[in-house]
């Protein structure tokens, strides 16, 4: 039995078939005519990079010096400005001497009668001494004008030798400053009791230029260093040290490392890193918070990715957009370490002469074929 199509249903599959195929061609014709999407792109390029550290610290006096008296006695007087600047040896107090110097003026009257002594028996002992080699007196005579010269010198330097005693006490009735450098308050005023070692100093003069920065680090820290230097992953720098005030201000005068703690602190796990800087103005006092930017040592051929580049995936990974050879965009996993200024250190995923997207991301998705409208540097 044969079956018969109506003319008017065939007409109407056969413009719907028709239509079906213009608007195929029309989509392919607009998506050739599209054009590409513009991205800009800097070339990776491999770098020295300084890899550097920021660490907490605190301000410490170079020198520290507490002033006590080395005498009992009442402070006749304060000779010294409360936080002014003092010099070596210069006089901060005077003790009331009047006991010292009585000591001093007897011993030097004792001195004194000594070497009258001793010039009246060396006298004797020059006489006695002709005499018996003249035989006008015996042996016996002449060895005891021998042993009164030598009572008479011994006695003499023992004189010399309190004199001197009594001279430094009476020194020490007027306390100076050890060191040179700001000295802080005065513990004591006019009419007070000082004693000799007091557990209690007068004041503290402290010397602040230059002064110590002691910079703390964590022993981790330092273990990843020296296994970074021993690998060859980085090369040992002796560059200045960078400090931040307070304020966020960077101080004017770099400083230089002085030493570091040859212990880790058991409560803390971290070493003192010392560094010394210059302090002409006295910006820096003690015990004034500090960080400073210290160089873990140079890396030699480097990579660095603009943070703009880079895309946080979902998992937490992170990945670039590179432009291959055919200038279609794919996504690169890369590991990233620490960031200098506006840039990531690259560890894994990108190699010299790569072209990493920086512009235009949201219009060229992996798979996209682009047109590169300009390319960035990727050193700094």
């Amino acid at each position: 039995m044969k079956h018969h199509i109506p003319f008017s249903a065939l007409f109407l599959f056969s413009s719907a078939f028709l239509a079906g195929c213009g608007s195929q061609e029309t989509a392919d014709s607009a998506t050739r005519q599209r054009p590409a999407p513009s991205v800009t792109v800097t070339e990776i390029k491999s770098e020295e990079i300084v890899i550097t550290r920021e660490l907490p610290g605190r301000a410490s006096p170079f020198l520290i010096a507490e002033v006590r008296p080395q005498v009992d006695g009442i402070v006749e007087q304060r000779l010294f400005t409360e936080g002014a600047l003092v010099t070596e040896d210069q006089a901060l107090y005077q003790l009331d001497d009047a006991r010292y110097q009585a000591n001093y003026e007897v011993a030097k009257a004792s001195l004194e009668n000594a070497q009258s002594a001793l010039k009246l028996a060396r006298s004797e002992a020059n006489r006695s001494k002709d005499l018996f080699q003249s035989k006008a007196i015996s042996a016996q005579e002449y060895d005891g004008s021998q042993a009164t010269l030598q009572q008479a010198e011994a006695q003499a330097k023992l004189a010399a030798a309190s004199l001197a005693s009594s001279e430094i006490t009476l020194d020490y009735s007027r306390i100076a400053s050890p060191i040179s450098g700001r000295i802080g308050k005065s513990s004591v005023t006019k009419g007070a009791l000082v004693t000799a070692n007091q557990p209690t100093p007068l004041a503290t003069v402290q010397q602040l230029d230059p002064i110590y920065v002691d910079l703390t680090q964590s022993s981790s820290e330092l273990l990843a260093f020296r296994r970074a230097i021993a690998n060859g992953e980085l090369q040992a720098t002796d560059l200045p040290v960078k400090l931040i005030l307070e304020d966020g201000t960077e101080y004017q005068h770099p400083g230089k490392f002085s030493f570091s703690e040859v212990s880790v602190d058991p409560s803390t796990g971290t070493y003192t890193l010392r560094v010394e800087t210059p302090n002409p103005d006295h910006v820096l006092l003690p015990g004034m918070y500090v960080r400073g930017i210290i160089s873990e040592g140079l890396r030699p051929d480097g990579i660095l990715v603009p943070q703009k580049a880079v895309n946080r995936q979902f998992d937490g990974s992170t990945a670039v957009m590179v432009v291959g050879a055919d200038n279609k965009v794919e996504s690169r996993p890369v590991q990233l370490g620490r960031t200098i200024g506006h840039k990531w250190i690259v560890e894994s995923g990108l190699k010299p002469g790569d072209r990493v997207v920086i512009n235009g991301l949201q219009k060229a998705p992996a798979g996209t074929a682009v047109k590169i409208s300009g390319t960035e540097s990727s050193e700094g």
